[in-house]
């Protein structure tokens, strides 16, 4: 969260809260499939010359979840939904299918990637970037404004994320202010350079427009997580849920730490508490492609 790194790292101190060291080391990660190479080259998010270096991975505890495999014809590709929410390619063409014209809704980007996948690239790219913790102020362009890439806190590795699948934070939050002012009591006079830029203005933002989750839903790739460093009411840091799993055996998160860390994944959930999970939804293909097979018989 920018411009309060002093305290942000005293909280931390004086809570003892039990953060990695460093960041998760890499583990090792199987070839992408095929299609799922080919989609991330179309990807249509900002940071392009890092594509070619994404790597996914099956989130192993939504192994055993009820899912459905949905294949966008346009693109041949086949994507797995569990909730409505696309979590992984299909691992085989043989298992059922269901078929659609297009991702509709679920690709705000047109890219061929469902928004969760994209998300979740968006953040996978910040990690690559591995850009140091850095505070401070910068007057940014509008609309699609973005620090250095060798910059950024915790809320630019969300702002990025979630670009990457054609959500523009910055100009979202902008007029969502100036059409409910009220809605934003921590703003007193609007700047675009920083207002997207603060956990407290996203908080706002994603009770309005995302979906919160409760607090025993099951966490998908993708999915927004904030965060009580302070042990207060508030949260004061924000992160995305990764597709692969910490020591503790739950989900890691892909942040900015702190001054000293760079974007990187860490296993924050067992110690850090969560205050608020969202996901950013968006019509599910699914029920287009029921219809469209059950017109087909």
């Amino acid at each position: 969260m920018p411009l309060s790194g002093r305290w942000f790292r005293l909280a931390v101190a004086a809570a003892m809260i039990a953060v990695p060291s460093a960041p998760v080391a890499a583990q090792p990660e199987a070839a992408l499939p095929p299609n799922l190479e080919e989609a991330i080259r179309h990807d249509k998010g900002p940071y392009s010359d890092l594509s070619s270096r994404i790597r996914l991975t099956a989130p192993s505890w939504l192994a055993g979840a009820p899912g459905e495999n949905v294949v966008d014809s346009s693109t041949g590709r086949c994507f797995r939904y569990v909730q409505g929410v696309a979590v992984e390619l299909c691992k085989s063409q043989a298992v059922p299918m269901l078929r659609v014209s297009t991702l509709g809704d679920d690709d705000l980007d047109r890219d061929g990637i469902p928004t969760a996948l994209d998300i979740l690239i968006g953040a996978k790219k910040a990690v690559l970037l591995a850009s140091p913790y850095i505070e401070t102020y910068r007057v940014l362009g509008y609309p699609n404004g973005d620090m250095p890439r060798e910059e950024g806190v915790c809320t630019d590795v969300v702002v990025r994320a979630l670009r990457n699948a054609g959500y523009d934070l910055q100009s979202l939050l902008s007029k969502d202010r100036s059409s409910v002012p009220r809605a934003y009591p921590a703003i007193t006079k609007p700047d675009r350079n920083i207002d997207h830029r603060r956990v407290r203005n996203l908080l706002v933002y994603f009770k309005r427009h995302f979906e919160r989750l409760p607090e025993t839903s099951l966490l998908f790739p993708g999915d927004i997580v904030f965060f009580d460093t302070m042990r207060d009411a508030q949260p004061e840091h924000i992160g995305v849920v990764s597709d692969r799993v910490g020591a503790s055996g739950q989900p890691l998160i892909i942040n900015s730490w702190t001054t000293g860390y760079v974007t990187s994944e860490m296993d924050l959930l067992p110690s850090v508490r969560a205050t608020h999970r969202f996901r950013v939804k968006t019509p599910s293909p699914i029920s287009r492609a029921h219809l469209t097979n059950n017109l087909a018989r």
